[in-house]
């Protein structure tokens, strides 16, 4: 076997034992472009959801709570989109979130980030953000 064909064979060897893993949040700048985005979605799924657990008032009660509703939702989500980009950036799972969020879809890395996020945002400890969500609103039940 010559040195060239030595070289092209180690050469795959090489690229893996050499090349550094990825640093988590090195993608967190891309996240904080995505941030208005974010917020727009969660306080239109805010607003839904509020609507929603209030179906059983008419609309001409509702309707006077519609200002209300907005703001309190807009308000709530700066914080939320700041903290998904935080854990986003934390968990490493920022091209993952990335991709999701063109996609406009909860995938598996959203899904930890939110675990993470909920827990974070009750005040548990990190490691209690594994735990499946409806663990997590349960806890913040009691």
């Amino acid at each position: 076997m010559g040195l060239a064909t030595a070289l092209l064979l180690a050469t795959p060897q090489l690229l893996v034992t050499t090349t550094p893993p990825a640093a988590a949040g090195l993608l967190e700048p891309v996240l904080r472009l995505m941030q208005p985005q974010v917020e727009q979605r969660l306080a239109k799924a805010c607003a839904s959801a509020l609507q929603e657990a209030h179906g059983d008032l008419g609309q001409s009660e509702l309707a006077p709570l519609g200002p209300w509703i907005e703001s309190s939702c807009q308000a709530l989500a700066k914080p939320v989109s700041a903290c998904l980009i935080r854990e986003a950036s934390r968990s490493g799972r920022e091209l993952g979130v990335i991709t999701e969020l063109i996609r406009g879809q909860v995938g598996d890395d959203s899904e930890v980030v939110i675990r993470r996020c909920a827990a974070a945002l009750i005040g548990l400890p990190a490691h209690q953000g594994e735990q499946p969500l409806p663990q997590l609103l349960e806890r913040l039940r009691q």
